[in-house]
């Protein structure tokens, strides 16, 4: 028998060159609709700023949309990026959505900041943001602020400070700690947090990083033992080839990213195909496809399933990197919807 596995997805809401932001958000909602209907565990939504491409740039504003349209599945924050933001006010975000969806909220943190070093001297010129050195004890701030009884503060004068991020909160937000290196996981470790590592990212140090996390674990009154899952961008359609046509729009975009390249909107599918990039970009494109899980169904699932066993996890989070046709709607994605019908198909029947 196969080992059960669970599905989840992480959208960073991706705007074509044909669509308006109401566009990619409406494709976006149809999307985590659909995940919810055929039993995907997550939902969750990214932190990312000044980006033509990407509609995801305020996690709890998005989270309370897609909770609003779906019934069951998850919706979280992969991640809130913690430095940009006051712990109390992510913890007030998060207290509201849990107690308006309860049981269904997810609070997943991360330590960078999400953008460019111009957008975060701005985010620190004109709001209150923390310290990145600081992220640990805000991390733990969160945790106690969104607990039922809240936490308390010592005033300069003596005097205890009761506070809580909302009145008598019935549940909490599930925390979990995103990360990229040796620092996060054994952060994550230490305070006995769920722990994702971006392996969508790199692929790179994924088994060490998780050999880590596992064995530095503290239990905690949140969780007992080590949780984690694996993220992979993934393209599936009906054949290899038109995989591979709908993943070449999001290929291209990341290797112009990696090359310092300026950015645009989403390529579609026909225009992506008449691109054409230099050596090293292409090189890139390359790698990159190589690292992808871009396939028909079942070989795209087999692949799936040995890489859940390979890391030692139970469920998997996928990026669907796919684009669209020109013809297509501008308020739909109908290959990132179909490629997640067919993951369906052959791992959660």
């Amino acid at each position: 028998m196969t080992t059960p596995l669970r599905l989840s997805v992480l959208d960073l809401i991706p705007v074509r060159s044909n669509q308006t932001s109401a566009d990619a958000l409406a494709a976006t909602t149809a999307l985590a609709q659909r995940a919810d209907d055929l039993g995907f565990s997550r939902y969750w939504v990214a932190e990312h700023h000044n980006m033509k491409a990407v509609a995801s740039t305020n996690p709890a504003v998005l989270i309370g949309i897609l909770a609003a349209q779906t019934q069951r599945i998850r919706v979280g924050s992969g991640g809130v990026m913690l430095p940009n933001h006051a712990p109390l006010v992510v913890a007030e975000q998060f207290a509201i959505l849990e107690a308006a969806f309860p049981g269904r909220i997810d609070l997943g943190i991360g330590r960078a900041p999400g953008s460019d070093p111009v957008i975060t001297s701005y985010l620190r010129m004109t709001g209150t943001t923390s310290d990145v050195d600081a992220f640990p004890r805000n991390v733990s701030d969160i945790r106690s602020l969104m607990h039922p009884e809240g936490a308390s503060l010592q005033l300069p004068s003596g005097q205890v400070y009761e506070l809580t991020a909302t009145p008598r909160a019935a549940s909490v937000a599930e925390l979990w700690l995103l990360g990229s290196s040796d620092y996060s996981a054994r952060l994550a470790a230490a305070q006995g947090m769920p722990y994702v590592f971006a392996h969508h990212f790199s692929g790179q140090g994924t088994e060490r990083i998780l050999g880590l996390y596992r064995e530095n674990f503290v239990p905690s009154e949140q969780l007992k033992k080590p949780r984690t899952f694996l993220t992979l961008n993934v393209a599936v359609a009906a054949t290899a080839a038109e995989a591979r046509a709908a993943a070449l729009p999001q290929l291209q975009q990341m290797a112009r990213l990696l090359s310092g390249m300026p950015l645009g909107p989403l390529a579609t599918i026909e225009q992506a195909a008449a691109t054409e990039l230099a050596a090293p970009q292409q090189q890139m494109v390359d790698d990159m496809a190589e690292r992808w899980v871009i396939d028909e169904p079942v070989a795209a699932a087999a692949r799936i399933r040995a890489l859940a066993t390979k890391f030692g996890v139970d469920e998997v989070m996928v990026t669907p990197g796919l684009s669209a046709h020109d013809a297509d709607a501008a308020n739909t994605s109908p290959a990132r919807v179909r490629a997640l019908e067919l993951l369906a198909e052959q791992l959660l029947a």
